[in-house]
C-alpha cells in the first residue's frame, strides 16, 4: 500500500548488519557462531587470533557456512589489540562491506578483547577519511557467557599475564576485569550451557548476569538440548539493539545513567545493593574500609568524590579481589561555565537535573553485586566514611589539608577538562561549590566447522 501523500517514505539502510560477539570462554563462543553460521548462507564471520599478537603478527580467518574464504597472516607496525582494531579489523569489515554486498558480518572477538575496545575504535578511527560506520551498521554487541566457568572466572584473582594471555606489553587487566566487562558493556548477554551443579544453580547464574548488566538483553541457550538456530537468529542478530551513544561502564554514572539496580532481598542468593550519598569521603576512612567493603562481592562499580580531593571524579571498579580506583575528570561544579560546553550534553543534562545548590554535580554512587552480601552492612561502612555535620561545616580549605593516602593517584590533567583520561583502547584500567551554570544545548579454542 502506498504512503498517503505528504508522508517521505522511510529510506532502507543498505549497509551490513555487524553482530559483534564477544566472551572469554572461545568454546562457547564458538558454538553460538556456528549455529548463526548453520542458519544464514550469506553470514560472514570475521575473527583474529591474536597468539602471535606480541611479535607483531595477528592472523586473520573469514569463513562462511560452507568454509574458510580468507586465512592470512598480518604484520602489523605494533604488536597490540589496538593497532589490530585500527590497521586490520575495522579495515577488513570496510573491504568486505564493499566487495560482498548484502552479507551481513559477525565479528568475533578474541577472548582477551573487551567491546568496549571496537565501539571507541568506531568512534575516533577514519577509513579513507570516513567512519566505518558509514559502510557497515553495528547491529548488536553480543556477550556469550560460559555457565560452567562464570562464577570460577568471576571469582579469580588470577592476571592476564600470569596466565600468558595478555593482550599487549603492558597489559596488566585482572581476568575478572575482562569478563566483568564483556558482559557489562553488552546489550544481549547470552547465557550458554547449563551449570554442572543443576538448575538452581543456573538460575542463579541468570539472576547474577540480569543483575550485573540490568540494561541488557538476557539470553539463555542450554547446550544439552537441540538448539533452536532459527530462535537464536531472531534473538541475537538485526536486533537494532546498539546505542554507540550510551557511555562506558565507568562514566555511566556521572552521565545519568543507571549503574545498577538495589536489590536488597536475595534472589537465589544474588544481592545488588547501590549506595549513594552527596557529601563526601573522608580519604582515611574509607581507605581504612577499603578491604571489608569489598571482601564479598563479586563486582562493584562507580564513582565517587573525596574531601580532600574535590575537584575530582573518582571512577571506581572492583572485581577478581582487585580494587581500581582512577579519574572521571573534573566535576563540571569546578569549571568555568564556558567549559561545560566541553563535556558531553548528557553529562550537562544530567549535572542540571541532579543539581544540589552546595554540592553541584558531585556525589557517590557505588553498586556492589555478590552472593549472600549484607547490604546494611555496607551501607553503614561506607555512611560511616562520609563527612560529618561538624567536618562539612570546616569547609574545603580544611578537608583539602586532609591526611590522604590517596594524594597524587588522580592526576586529572588540563585544568579544564571535564571528561578526564579514557581507558585505554586495550582495555587496560584505568572533580568546590558554586552558582550552577546555564545549561547548553548544544585461548583461541578449535576452529569452528
Amino acid at each position: 500500500m502506498a504512503c498517503p501523500a505528504g508522508i517521505p517514505q522511510a529510506r532502507t539502510d543498505l549497509r551490513p548488519a555487524v553482530t559483534v560477539l564477544s566472551g572469554f570462554w572461545p568454546s562457547a563462543t564458538f558454538a553460538v557462531a556456528r549455529a548463526l553460521l548453520a542458519d544464514d548462507p550469506t553470514l560472514l564471520l570475521v575473527r583474529h587470533d591474536l597468539t602471535d599478537v606480541r611479535h607483531g603478527t595477528v592472523r586473520r580467518i573469514v569463513r562462511d557456512q560452507t568454509g574458510v574464504i580468507e586465512d592470512e597472516a598480518i604484520t602489523l607496525a605494533h604488536g597490540c589489540v589496538s593497532c589490530t582494531l585500527r590497521e586490520d579489523v575495522l579495515p577488513t569489515l570496510a573491504r568486505l562491506a564493499r566487495t560482498r554486498p548484502g552479507r551481513d558480518l559477525m565479528l568475533m572477538l578474541p577472548e582477551v578483547v573487551e567491546p568496549e575496545a571496537v565501539a571507541v575504535a568506531c568512534a575516533y578511527c577514519l577509513l579513507d577519511g570516513v567512519p566505518v560506520t558509514d559502510l557497515v551498521r553495528f547491529d548488536s554487541y553480543v556477550t556469550v557467557v560460559d555457565a560452567e566457568h562464570l562464577l570460577d572466572g568471576l571469582g579469580s584473582t588470577d592476571d592476564l599475564v600470569t596466565l600468558g594471555i595478555e593482550a599487549a606489553e603492558e597489559d596488566d587487566r585482572a581476568l575478572a576485569d575482562v569478563i566483568s566487562r564483556q558482559i557489562e558493556y553488552a546489550d544481549t548477554v547470552l547465557l550458554w550451557g547449563e551449570s554442572p551443579d543443576g538448575a538452581y544453580e543456573t538460575g542463579q547464574l541468570a539472576v547474577l548476569l540480569h543483575r550485573m548488566a540490568p540494561w541488557a538483553v538476557h539470553v539463555s541457550a542450554a547446550t544439552q538440548r537441540r538448539v533452536d538456530v532459527t530462535a537464536l537468529r531472531g534473538q541475537l542478530r538485526h536486533t537494532h539493539r546498539h546505542r554507540p551513544e550510551t557511555p562506558g561502564v565507568l562514566a555511566r554514572g556521572i552521565e545519568g545513567y543507571p549503574l545498577g539496580v538495589h536489590a536488597p532481598l536475595p534472589d537465589s542468593g544474588v544481592v545488588s545493593a547501590v549506595f549513594r550519598a552527596r557529601r563526601p569521603f573522608h580519604p582515611t576512612r574509607l581507605h581504612d574500609v577499603l578491604e571489608t567493603v569489598t571482601g564479598e562481592a563479586l563486582r562493584s562499580r562507580g564513582h565517587l568524590w573525596l574531601a580532600s580531593q574535590p575537584q575530582t571524579a573518582v571512577a571506581w571498579e572492583f572485581a577478581g579481589g582487585g580494587l581500581s580506583l582512577g579519574t572521571l575528570g573534573r566535576w563540571l561544579v569546578d569549571l568555568p561555565p564556558e567549559h561545560w560546553i566541553e563535556a558531553s550534553e548528557q553529562r550537562r543534562l544530567a549535572a542540571d537535573l541532579d543539581w544540589d545548590p552546595y554540592y553541584g554535580d558531585r556525589s557517590n554512587h557505588l553498586v556492589f553485586i555478590g552472593l549472600d552480601l549484607d547490604p546494611v552492612e555496607i551501607h553503614r561502612l561506607l555512611a560511616g566514611c562520609l563527612l560529618t555535620d561538624t567536618e562539612l561545616a570546616d569547609g574545603e580549605l580544611e578537608w583539602r589539608a586532609y591526611p590522604d593516602p590517596f594524594a597524587g593517584c588522580f592526576p586529572i590533567g588540563d585544568d579544564h577538562d571535564p571528561a578526564g583520561r579514557q581507558p585505554e583502547i586495550a582495555g587496560q584500567r584505568p572533580e568546590s561549590g558554586g552558582q550552577r551554570p546555564e545549561l547548553e544545548s548544544t585461548p583461541e579454542g578449535t576452529e569452528p566447522q
